[in-house]
């Protein structure tokens, strides 16, 4: 009696593994190619035109005709007068939204995914996953609007003793404002893919919860949340690697020169450089500092996730 022992082919890696993974997924690949081609022609194809940042860019001469500066245009900008207020704005608008926008969604799926309504629940998730289709021109329009000294928001701020004024005439009120803007608009849209991520868990691990007694908030606290924890350390990470970005629209359709103290960021800054004053090379600098800084970030944020759980990009 002979004994033969089969072991499992080992997979190949590097380009020949990616090879035999096309040929044994090809319409997996195909669905992806949309998504690759418009990451390379709109996100790595335009990286080429990171060198001005070295270089003092004249349009006239061109990219390869513009004379080369080295790091001049990053020592312009380390000894700039607004350096730590773009660096203190931007973090500091970042850590409101991460801390006041990031678990909102996380508790809406959560409470919502209780209700046992299903007309209400669809109602209620349609409703709240309109503003993200709002244009940011028209949603920051209507917030300026309502912090008028006749708006709505004035008016409940006059309630409780404030003064009825332009509220965004006062730099300390712009923050707020503008954390409470995104977290009303992007709120519903974040909760989709928690609830994806509840319709996953396996329905007999509540019902066996159940008979063993446990209440509600305990099946929340034992069963939802770890369950939900992979998905949330995940954004998190992606949330934390972009710590250093700002998206420039709604800070330069909110923000004037009375509140630039506290409403300026990265982002802004280089729009107004590059865009505005047309000193291409120096944005072009700011906006890779902010871009090495994020990388920076993303990759701790991803070492502290592997270190104290399982779960991690790479």
């Amino acid at each position: 009696m002979t004994q033969t022992n089969a072991r499992p082919a080992a997979k190949r890696r590097g380009l020949p593994g990616l090879i035999d993974n096309v040929r044994q997924h090809p319409v997996l690949y195909i669905m992806a190619l949309p998504v690759i081609l418009y990451f390379i022609v709109f996100h790595y194809a335009p990286m080429y035109g990171l060198v001005i940042a070295f270089k003092n860019y004249v349009p006239a001469r061109g990219i390869m005709g513009s004379k080369w500066v080295g790091l001049s245009q990053f020592s312009k900008f380390f000894s700039d007068m607004y350096f730590f207020r773009l660096i203190r704005n931007t973090l500091v608008i970042n850590l409101k939204l991460l801390l006041f926008g990031f678990p909102v969604p996380i508790v809406f799926a959560i409470l919502l995914s209780e209700m046992r309504r299903q007309a209400f629940k669809r109602t209620v998730q349609t409703i709240t996953y309109m503003p993200h289709f709002i244009s940011a021109v028209v949603v920051c329009g209507i917030f300026l609007d309502f912090t008028k000294s006749n708006g709505i928001i004035t008016w409940v701020v006059s309630l409780f003793g404030g003064e009825k004024i332009d509220l965004m005439t006062r730099a300390e009120n712009f923050q707020t404002i503008f954390v409470g803007m995104n977290v009303w608009q992007e709120f519903g849209w974040d909760s989709i893919i928690y609830f994806a991520a509840l319709s996953a868990i396996d329905p007999t691990m509540y019902e066996a919860a159940m008979i063993d007694g446990a209440s509600r908030f305990k099946r929340i606290l034992h069963i939802t949340l770890p369950s939900l924890l992979p998905t949330i350390t995940i954004l998190l990470v992606l949330r934390i690697g972009n710590m250093m970005s700002l998206g420039w629209e709604r800070i330069v359709l909110m923000y004037n020169p009375l509140i630039y103290e506290t409403s300026d960021v990265i982002s802004s800054y280089v729009y107004r450089r590059g865009l505005v004053e047309f000193n291409y090379s120096y944005s072009a600098a700011v906006g890779m500092f902010n871009s090495v800084c994020n990388v920076a970030l993303l990759t701790i944020a991803n070492f502290a996730s592997r270190k104290l759980t399982s779960s991690s990009l790479w």
